[in-house]
């Protein structure tokens, strides 16, 4: 009977009860939408006089740089969920070896003895930036917004930098910060590659890229857990702890690029799909998992479990991308 009673009292002030409040709406920003990017990509293939005037690219007979760069793009727009869709804007080839930082350019047959092992390359190796900068008027293209990335299309020995960030405030970036190089409104990224290697070397440039962003992310973030830390953990650094590694090591690897070790390993790899709980047991897998030693399969698995989750952990973005395509959404 007082059963009875509690669950009629219960119902009768449930009648004049205020109504429940809806929730509130989320905040600005919640929902992940793709993000677009422009490109303005410069292709450095000079002509050889000694070989009927013919681009650099097409006497070493190396990669289609059209090729490369939709195979890459691609391959980002997949492995993000449909995050990354990178555009080319504006496309320059120039026919000119550029300078190199003390003021040093190439002939083609200087070069091409390079090439052939019959003399050795300059030093220092790297190209004047700030040269750069200033030729395609970088800073102009990108604050009239025409540009949010520049990738360089080059040849080994060429002097680019795998990444390297320049605006206010530019942090390294698998580079030194590009300073005194013109007032950038906002950051950006330039991006090296070059035609005689792969998509899987440009993934791997995208993946320090990714690497030295979020290792900033994080160490900047107070009172945040270190996600970063954790996600890069590898069975030789951390025995019976491995996750999903590094760019350069897999959970299993003993050395650098070692991506097709065949020994099993425990990882907890698969549990990054269900971030930020990383709920779930430890698996034992070998490299089959990753590819089986191909260098462009394994960054796209590596790639494949940055989480992509809308909302915040702390203060940081549950969504990794935000910060590795766009630098200016890191404080």
């Amino acid at each position: 009977m007082d059963e009875f009673l509690r669950k009629l009292q219960a119902w009768w002030r449930s009648l004049f009860a205020a109504p429940t409040p809806p929730a509130p709406p989320p905040p600005t920003g919640w929902e992940i939408q793709p993000v677009e990017r422009k490109v303005l990509a410069i292709l450095f293939d000079p002509l050889v006089p000694s070989h009927d005037n013919q681009p650099l690219s097409k006497v070493m007979r190396w990669n289609d740089p059209e090729a490369l760069m939709n195979a890459y793009i691609q391959d980002l727009q997949t492995v993000s969920g449909g995050y990354v869709r990178y555009t080319i804007t504006e496309r320059i080839t120039t026919h000119a070896f550029p300078i190199k930082a003390d003021g040093f350019r190439y002939t083609p047959e200087e070069y091409l003895a390079v090439i052939r092992g019959e003399s050795s390359a300059h030093q220092p190796d790297w190209l004047d930036y700030h040269r750069l900068v200033a030729d395609f008027n970088l800073v102009e293209r990108v604050n009239r917004g025409d540009a949010d990335e520049i990738w360089l299309m080059g040849y080994p020995y060429a002097g680019f930098y795998e990444s390297r960030m320049a605006g206010p405030d530019a942090f390294w970036c698998n580079a030194p910060a590009l300073e005194n190089a013109g007032s950038f409104n906002r950051r950006v990224i330039l991006m090296g590659f070059n035609l005689q290697r792969g998509v899987g070397e440009m993934l791997e440039a995208f993946g320090h890229r990714a690497e030295s962003i979020l290792q900033h992310v994080y160490s900047t973030a107070s009172g945040t857990p270190n996600f970063w830390e954790r996600f890069t953990r590898y069975d030789k650094s951390h025995p019976g702890q491995a996750e999903v590694g590094t760019v350069h090591y897999a959970p299993n690897s003993r050395t650098d690029y070692e991506w097709g070790n065949p020994t099993p390993v425990l990882t907890r790899c698969r549990t990054w799909n269900d971030f930020p709980q990383l709920r779930g047991e430890a698996v034992t897998v070998g490299c089959a998992e990753w590819g089986g030693g191909d260098i462009r399969q394994h960054h796209l698995w590596w790639l494949g479990y940055f989480p992509r989750q809308a909302g915040f952990t702390g203060s940081v973005a549950n969504n990794w991308w935000l910060y590795v395509i766009d630098p200016n959404q890191v404080r």
